[in-house]
C-alpha cells in the first residue's frame, strides 16, 4: 500500500478496510517498527506510538483534515489516493 506522507521517520499510509472492526475513517502510522490505526478525530483505534511521535502525527492530522478526508472518500471508491505535505 503507498504511503500518504512521511515526515520524522514516521510513515503514514491509508486504504479501506471492510473487514476490519474499526472501518471509521482513519489512517495507519509506522515508526521504528510501532503501527497504530488512528481515526480522523484523533482517536487511536489500535496499536501505538512512541508519545512524542504521536504528538507529531496528530498535530499533522489536524493540518490535513480535509485533505484526509477527501483521500478516505477516495479510498471508499476505489480510488487512487494523492500525497500530502509531510510536516516540517
Amino acid at each position: 500500500m503507498p504511503s500518504l506522507s512521511s515526515f520524522y521517520g514516521i510513515i503514514v499510509w491509508m486504504y479501506y478496510e471492510i473487514s476490519e472492526k474499526h472501518n471509521k475513517p482513519h489512517i495507519h502510522a509506522e515508526y521504528a517498527g510501532e503501527e497504530a490505526s488512528i481515526a480522523l478525530d484523533g482517536e487511536v483505534l489500535s496499536g501505538s506510538l512512541p508519545k512524542a511521535k504521536m504528538k507529531l502525527l496528530l498535530a499533522w492530522m489536524e493540518i490535513h483534515r480535509e485533505e484526509l478526508e477527501a483521500n478516505w472518500s477516495l479510498a471508499m471508491k476505489g480510488e487512487a489516493l494523492y500525497k500530502i505535505e509531510p510536516l516540517r
